[in-house]
């Protein structure tokens, strides 16, 4: 596995919840009915976020479509919703709670401790990392599943092309406007300087955080600062507060990268955007549970070769020649032959 074993930087949050008023659990052997009941918890940037959140709600719903399902969605506005939240989803019968994000780990781990016969997943968070395993690496859940994304291979192809139209355009700065550090955003942020710099040797990488992903002007102020120091091409990796970095960008008439969904149509001068797909993992943990297949202890791994990880919309002011060499980088990257790091140094 390529996971990086992450040190949990979210404590585990001490709930005292009483099993007998949250009704009873079901099995976690329980046969495939219509009436499977999935809920997805979103983190503090909620369902309008025009991507992470709001690409796993659509996931969600295309479940609810197309296996029957029942579904519930619950959005936190800040991290105290957060229990609540999961309260919630299990009161009213879910057989199966998702959380959205990194964010919701030791929340989750709290509720999967107290509710053993109650499924949980958690989008970009490996079971094999505390607060999940122990020390050792060893699962202490069975009931929680992983569903993880190598985003630093969709980071790599984005700063190919961004390196590229850099110093197409006379220089030789590019930058990514992160939201808060941590791993699931600095793994897109790792593969983007990484093979940014192979693609165009000298470059250089810029890397600021707004510690935010809501705030739009917190994003675009970082971003301002970016395109200050010479940054020709900006990486939001930022949310919702990112959409600032493209407004930015927009501004200054440079280049800015969308992130988790494609954003091409979010502002006038979007080169590409990174995609994460959430929602199949939404959509392919909640079919596991609705055909009693649920595999807890485990992770779910989406990549560029599954089809999991991609890019969206190119502009097509990007000369074909960058596409092509881009292109032969997702090449190597799904043979094996290129390994591209998933952590920053």
């Amino acid at each position: 596995m390529r996971i990086p074993r992450w040190t949990a930087v979210i404590a585990v949050v001490t709930i005292c919840v009483a099993a007998a008023a949250l009704g009873t659990a079901g099995s976690s052997n329980a046969k495939p009915t219509a009436s499977t009941t999935v809920a997805l918890v979103s983190d503090i940037g909620k369902f309008t976020d025009h991507g992470f959140n709001q690409n796993q709600l659509a996931g969600l719903t295309r479940a609810k479509a197309k296996l029957g399902i029942n579904t519930i969605s619950l959005q936190s506005n800040s991290a105290s919703d957060y229990s609540p939240n999961f309260n919630s989803a299990i009161r009213k019968g879910a057989k199966l709670v998702i959380a959205a994000g990194f964010l919701l780990a030791g929340t989750e781990a709290t509720y999967a401790k107290q509710f053993p016969n109650v499924h949980f997943a958690i989008t970009d968070y490996t079971v094999h990392t505390s607060p999940f395993s122990n020390k050792k690496g060893k699962v202490l859940y069975n009931n929680v599943e992983g569903l993880t994304y190598q985003a630093n291979e969709s980071g790599c192809l984005v700063g190919v092309l961004a390196a590229k139209m850099a110093h197409k355009m006379g220089g030789d700065t590019i930058g990514a406007v992160g939201g808060v550090k941590i791993p699931p955003v600095d793994i897109w942020i790792a593969g983007y300087k990484f093979c940014a710099q192979k693609a165009v040797p000298g470059t250089k990488v810029l890397i600021q955080y707004s510690q935010d992903f809501v705030a739009t002007d917190k994003c675009k102020t970082v971003a301002t600062n970016e395109i200050s120091q010479g940054a020709k091409v900006l990486f939001q990796v930022a949310g919702g507060c990112g959409l600032g970095t493209l407004q930015a960008a927009d501004d200054a008439g440079i280049w800015g990268i969308g992130v988790d969904v494609d954003q091409y149509k979010l502002a006038k001068r979007v080169l590409t955007s990174g995609v994460k797909r959430v929602d199949n993992g939404v959509f392919a943990v909640a079919q596991q549970e609705q055909q009693g297949q649920f595999k807890g202890g485990t992770d779910l791994n989406f990549d560029l070769k599954n089809g999991g990880m991609g890019i969206g919309k190119i502009s097509p002011s990007c000369p074909p020649a960058f596409i092509k060499l881009m292109n032969s980088y997702k090449a190597k990257i799904i043979a094996g032959t290129l390994k591209v790091p998933s952590a920053l140094k």
